[in-house]
Order: C-alpha cells, then sequence, then structure tokens
C-alpha cells in the first residue's frame, strides 16, 4: 500500500481511501478516493509493464480517444474512473451482441489503424508483433507437442513456409490492439462512442489480425454492424491471417504443461482448412 501512497505523492495527490482492486503480475489496480472524487490508480511495478503509459501518450498524439489521464508517472497512471464518469460506463458482456456498440466501436477500430500506419513505418522497428511467432521452428515445436507431425497442413506449411513469409512481409502493418475483451471495452452512456483502453499488448501488425480478434466473441448481427461500420478488408490480409493466426494461438497454446480446450478450434483449422488457404494465398496477386 505504500507503494501507491509514493505514487499519489509524486503526483501531488492526496486521498482519504485506497481499494485494491487488482493485484496480479506486478500490476495493482486501485481505486482512490479524494472527496466527493473517485480515480482509478495503475501501478506498475515491473519495467516491461511500464510501456502501457507511453502507449497512452502515443495515441493521445496519435488523436485516438481514450479513458482521461490525470496523472502519470514513470510508473503509475491516473486514470478516470469509469463506474463515476458522467459520459462513459464500462462494458458488458451484453454489449457484444449490440450493432450499435459495435459499429461504434470499429469506428475506433479504423481510426487506430489509418493513423497507425504512417507510425508503424517511421517507428515500429521495436513493437510487438504476434506475427513474428510464425517460425519454422514454432511449426516444428507445435506439431511435436500435438502429435500430428505426419499432418499434410504442416508439411505444406515448411515447403511453402518461404513464399507465405515474403508475402507477409510486404502487407502494410499498422497499430493493433491486440487485447480485445469487453472488460477493456469502454462505451459511452448515450451510445455515441465506443473505444478499447488498457494498452498493454498494443503492438503492430495488420488490421485484419486485429479485426479478427475484436469480431470473434461478436454475435452474428453485432460482427456484422462492426464490419459494415468499418469498411472494406484487404483479401490477402485475411489469407494471410488465417494461415498465420492459428499456428501463433497453438504456439502460445503449446507453452502450457497441456494443450487449453480453447486451442483445439485452431487445431481443428491447422488440419481442415490449412491446405486451401495455403493454395489460395499462393495463387493470389
Amino acid at each position: 500500500m505504500q507503494l501507491i501512497y509514493n505514487q499519489l505523492s509524486q503526483m501531488g495527490l492526496t486521498c482519504d481511501q485506497i481499494t485494491i482492486l487488482q493485484d496480479k503480475d506486478g500490476i495493482t489496480v486501485a481505486r482512490v478516493s479524494c472527496g466527493t472524487d473517485s480515480y482509478i490508480l495503475k501501478y506498475f511495478q515491473k519495467p516491461e509493464h511500464r510501456r502501457e503509459i507511453a502507449n497512452y501518450h502515443l495515441l493521445h498524439s496519435l488523436g485516438i480517444p481514450t479513458i482521461k489521464v490525470l496523472a502519470a508517472t514513470d510508473s503509475a497512471l491516473l486514470l478516470e474512473d469509469l463506474a463515476c464518469s458522467p459520459v462513459y460506463r464500462l462494458g458488458n458482456k451484453e454489449d457484444m451482441d449490440h450493432p450499435a456498440v459495435a459499429g461504434k466501436l470499429a469506428e475506433w477500430y479504423r481510426a487506430l489503424h489509418q493513423r497507425g500506419y504512417d507510425y508503424v513505418a517511421e517507428h515500429g522497428n521495436s513493437l510487438y508483433d504476434e506475427s513474428d511467432f510464425f517460425t519454422l521452428e514454432n511449426i516444428a515445436l507445435i506439431a511435436g507437442k500435438t502429435e500430428t507431425e505426419n499432418w499434410i497442413s504442416w508439411k505444406l506449411l515448411q515447403l511453402h513456409f518461404h513464399d507465405i513469409t515474403q508475402k507477409l512481409a510486404k502487407v502494410r502493418k499498422t497499430l493493433t490492439y491486440n487485447d480485445f475483451y469487453y472488460t477493456n471495452l469502454a462505451v459511452a452512456q448515450d451510445y455515441s462512442a465506443a473505444l478499447m483502453f488498457d494498452y498493454n499488448l498494443l503492438g503492430k501488425g495488420t488490421a485484419v489480425s486485429d479485426l479478427r480478434n475484436v469480431t470473434y466473441p461478436l454475435s452474428p448481427a453485432a460482427k456484422d454492424a462492426f464490419l459494415s461500420a468499418y469498411g472494406a478488408l484487404n483479401q490477402t490480409e485475411a489469407l494471410l491471417d488465417d494461415i498465420t493466426a492459428p499456428v501463433v494461438t497453438l504456439y502460445f497454446a503449446c507453452q502450457r504443461a497441456k494443450i487449453p480446450e480453447w486451442a483445439k478450434e485452431a487445431l481443428c483449422q491447422i488440419k481442415n482448412d490449412l491446405p486451401d488457404k495455403i493454395f489460395q494465398l499462393l495463387e493470389s496477386n
């Protein structure tokens, strides 16, 4: 608790009450009450997590809407408390079925991607990129751990790996959010806007990869509303994502002692869909 008080002191803030909301993996989230005002403080014990502070500054500089940052130190952020906001509320599971929310969220993602292209082109070399995990070594690791070495899909990936990665290197990369879940969603109370917060996994990638991540949990109606509001997708990007995404998903799954249930869909995609996707990509311009 003293660490929280130290951060607040650096911000020039005194408070009446501190309530710890989460303390996990070196990140402490606390509600700070100061008279009638309430704020959220995020304290990052590990230096690698403090990138979120810089990411808030980056999005502000690009004109991407975020929740309000009221103060910051080199290891903490003081944010508006959405539970008390007159404008926004926290997202909920029902928002995943709401076309109006999905449409407004698509506008936020479109702004992130459109403004992110130039930034990534100039400053993106060190940004986190999930496609970096698409390697021959990781493909072999997955095939071995899942005991599927004889699948034709793995043989095709190995045979055409150079061609696939050549195409992957040519597609434009942009800023990607990478961590979609409704608990990171803020929705305007009048449904005039929606945005994501928590930017610890902000990185670079294709726009299509980010859109796959956000549309997966949406209801069919909400997904249609999102894609309609976002606009047309690049088909080469889509094919590349169909090939690389299940491999990356399975790579992370294979870091665990036991393959989790959520990885089974990616394994089915590898077995049943991947050969056709590879041939479609190779035949495309």
